[in-house]
Order: C-alpha cells, then structure tokens, then sequence
C-alpha cells in the first residue's frame, strides 16, 4: 500500500493522479472503516437488546455524551486535519508539525474534563439525558463506564484524521476496524458468557477503543506521517484559530446532533419506551447508511486540501462533482432497499410488535430524502476541508440542528407520534435548500479566487 510515500510523493500523487481513481483509493479504507465502527455501534444495540427494551432504551440515551466524546475529537481532529492538508499542499511541513501535535494534547485534555465532569455528576446526567425510572438504572452503569474511556477516545479520533488527511487512510482503517473487531467479539463473551449485562458492553466498548487508540499512535511512525511531539505544541492564537476554523463544523454537526438525539428521546417519551426504542434504532440504521457515504466523502477531503493548498482549483472542483454524482446515484438505490426492507430491518434489533410498528413508518420517511444527503455532505466536506468556516458551520448545523430540532418541537404538537417519525425528513428538506444556496457562493469565490491567482502567476514567473 502507498503508506511509507516521502511527503513529496504524497503531493505528487495528490496533485497529478487522475481524480476518479485517486478517490477510489482514498474512500475504499475510509468507508470501510466507517462502515465497522458504525457496525460496532450497531452491535451494541443488538448485544444490549437482548438484555431488554430498557436497557436498549439506556444505550439510546447514553448516545449524546458519546457523540459528544466524538464532536471533541472530531473538531481537535479535522481542526488539524484539514489545516495539515492545506499546508502539505502548499508546501509548509514546520506549520504542519505544529497542528498536529496542538490538535492531539488539546483533544487529550478536553477528554479528561469530559471524564471528570461526567462522572462527578453521573445520576443528575443520565436524568436530564431523558432517562425514566426503569432506564436511569442502566443508563448510570453503561455511562459511568464509558466516561473512563474518553480521553483516549478523543485522543484516538485525532490520530484517525491525520492519518487520514495526509492521503494514508489504509493505516487509520486499520487502528479504526481492529477496535471494532475487537469490539464485536467482546460484547456477546461480556454480557453473557460472564454475566455483566450492560456494563458488559461499556466495558467492550472502552477496551477496545483503547486498543484503536495504541494502533493508530504506531500508524503515525510507520506511514511515515506528521510526528506527534510535545514540544510542537503552539497554544497561540494563530494555530488555535487554524484549529477552530477546520473543526468547528465538525463540532456543530456532532453537538447539534446530541441536542436532537437528546430532543427526540424526550419527544418520544411520552409514547414510552417502545418509541425510544424504537427512534434510537431507526437512527442507528440511517447512521451506519449515512457512514458510508461520510467514509466516500472522507476520501474526497484529503485531494480536495492538497488541491486546494495547491491552488489547482479545477481539481477540486471536478473531485466534487465527480464525488457528488457517484453517491446520489447509490444513495437512490439505498434509499428503495430500505423502503422495502424497513419493517425487517427494525426486527432484527428489537422483536416487539410496537417497535417494530413505530419503527418502520419512522424508517420509511426517512428513506424518502435519504438520497439528497449526497449533496448536502459533499458540499459540507468542500466547504471544511477549504476553510470556508462560516458556511461549513451553517451547513453543519443545519440538518441536525437548525431544521431538526425545531421539527421535533413544533410536528408532534399537530401529528403526535406522526410528528416525530417524519422530522427527520422534514429537515432534510429545508437542509437541500441552504445547501444549494452556499454551494453558488463558494463556487463564484473559487472562480474568482482562480482568476486571481491567473494573474498572479505570470507576474511571479517573470
């Protein structure tokens, strides 16, 4: 595999391979490795729901706090990423150097104050997550377990990123799909060869992070990447700013989705656990849909920043298009299969007739504008990896966030339990629009910005 490429290699084959391969290169770990890690997800939903409707219910619940581990380490993450890429593709390794060890000890540190805060206010916590009496129980025992974990796990999603935006995805696939093998084979021997029940399945998830975690750390020597070193960090405004440009998108997306899965779990409430249930595994299904595409979309990145950096502005612009049309064309075929499919779908996490019947209509509508989420995530991954932050974060923001949460609070009051199952839906919608809107703008800037530097160039040459 192209792993052990000198860094001028690496910007060559950037730069100059031809953009449908180039891709196809860069995706196929990373969608791999998103398709695992949302299968271990998946897992411990469908270990857990053996146990019983609660404690699947508790693992739903729990979910914010883990999407906000993961919104940490994505922003300390893609906030360097994206910047290293940029500047590996104009050429500035001493700046690169400095981003990658400020984003690994900052998210090290974020995880810690996760894990402090999270477990001094445990009980509170889990309540105001939108646990019942019957779910609080096993919610304080899976959550109290996976707080220890998360400052490797922050730490772990930085590794993962930077690897991958220096175009060296086969070695983050590797940590990523390791942990969650292991993961996968720990939860059953757990939960019920030794009898833990839900912490079983905590325990299985911090281990195995854990394991990730030291892979992706012997990943960075070997590929031959950016070396993480303490006295590169640079805690003044320049890098931090850099950082929070690249990652507040990030940061908005997975936090805003925290509040709407913390919003759907008490809009669902009361209609009792059988619609949490029931929601938390229609989300869990659309997540591991949607992670392929995230994975496709994160093999567009990394050309899309060197590109960029490089200001080859075509590139970047047929690396879209190109990214673009392949997944709506994919999504659409998804899309029908989980239309047809939904009620057996459901089913084969929770066998309970109300689940089951709640379920799949939420799963179907979902599955209406399924195929529109190609051009919203492209157009958002563009506008990150570009550094275009004010968009980005719009963008980010939006389905999650800014259309979704307002659906869950206003469409129960006139449909009830209808309300909730089509918000999704409703927000994907409105998120179209924007996107389309943005997408004008930031391509006139590229224009605009390529003819600029037409100009320039000649007079540098002379």
């Amino acid at each position: 595999m192209h792993g052990s490429m000198s860094q001028d290699e690496k910007f060559q084959m950037m730069t100059e391979a031809p953009i449908p391969g180039l891709i196809g290169r860069l995706a196929v770990p990373t969608i791999i490795s998103m398709l695992i890690t949302s299968f271990y997800n998946m897992a411990d939903t469908f270990f857990v729901g053996r146990v019983g409707t609660s404690a699947t219910a508790a693992v739903g619940v729990a979910f914010p706090i883990m999407a906000v581990i993961q919104a940490l380490g994505f922003f300390c993450g893609h906030g360097s990423g994206n910047s290293i890429s940029r500047r590996l593709g104009s050429k500035d390794s001493g700046a690169a150097e400095q981003l990658a060890a400020t984003g690994f000890f900052l998210a090290l540190f974020l995880g810690i104050v996760v894990m402090g805060l999270g477990l001094v206010f445990l009980k509170p916590l889990c309540i105001l997550l939108g646990s019942t009496d019957t779910i609080l129980p096993y919610t304080e025992q899976y959550l109290g377990i996976i707080l220890i974990g998360a400052p490797y796990m922050t730490a772990q999603l930085v590794l993962n990123n930077q690897i991958r935006f220096q175009g060296n995805a086969f070695y983050s696939m590797i940590g990523i799909t390791t942990g969650a093998v292991l993961n996968i084979a720990l939860d059953p021997l757990f939960i019920f060869v030794f009898h833990m029940g839900i912490a079983g399945a905590a325990l299985a998830t911090i281990l195995s992070q854990f394991v990730s975690f030291l892979m992706l750390l012997a990943g960075i020597r070997i590929s031959k990447c950016i070396p993480i070193r303490f006295r590169n960090i640079r805690l003044h405004k320049d890098r931090l700013q850099e950082i929070m440009g690249g990652g507040l998108p990030s940061l908005f997306r997975q936090g805003l989705g925290s509040v709407a899965t913390m919003t759907l779990n008490i809009a669902a409430n009361p209609y009792g656990d059988a619609a949490i249930a029931a929601m938390s595994i229609v989300s869990r299904i659309m997540m591991f849909a949607g992670s392929a595409l995230i994975g496709f979309g994160q093999g567009f990145q990394p050309v899309c920043g060197f590109n960029y950096g490089a200001k080859k502005f075509g590139r970047v612009r047929e690396a879209f298009w190109f990214c673009m049309k392949v997944s709506t064309v994919v999504l659409f075929f998804l899309s029908i299969g989980g239309m047809l499919l939904s009620g057996h779908l459901i089913g084969i996490f929770r066998n309970d007739a109300d689940v089951i019947r709640i379920g799949t209509t939420a799963l179907q509508f979902q599955c209406l504008t399924f195929t529109l989420n190609g051009w919203i995530i492209m157009n958002n991954m563009m506008m990150q990896t570009m550094g275009k932050t004010v968009y980005a974060s719009i963008l980010a923001s939006a389905r999650q966030g800014l259309f979704f949460i307002p659906a869950l609070l206003v469409l129960p009051r006139l449909f009830g339990l209808l309300g909730i199952q089509m918000a999704q839906a409703v927000a994907d919608l409105c998120t179209v629009v924007i996107t389309t809107v943005l997408c004008r703008i930031v391509m006139t800037q590229m224009r605009r910005e390529e003819q600029e530097y037409a100009v320039l160039e000649p007079e540098e040459s002379e």
